[in-house]
């Protein structure tokens, strides 16, 4: 069990600097002050809409990294 949770802290102690990213959807839309206006519009849509639809996707592709690159640290040496 001890020994179970060093190994996945010791996982964690390389992924620091990408679980930073996942705190940039955050800090985007932490301060609503920033965004909270018309303009620029986007396709007819006030920027306040389409600034939080692309926070939306940004995120869905900051998650979808983080996924992969936990992902190719846990799959063993190919023997």
């Amino acid at each position: 069990m001890m020994q179970e949770r060093e190994q996945s802290a010791g996982g964690w102690r390389g992924k620091r600097g990408w679980l930073l990213l996942l705190a940039l959807p955050y800090l985007g839309l932490c301060f609503p002050q920033l965004y909270v206006r018309a303009t620029p519009a986007l396709w007819g849509f006030p920027f306040f809409y389409w600034y939080q639809f692309a926070w939306v996707l940004a995120t869905s592709g900051l998650l979808w990294v983080f996924y992969r690159k936990g992902q190719s640290r846990s799959e063993p040496p190919p023997s």
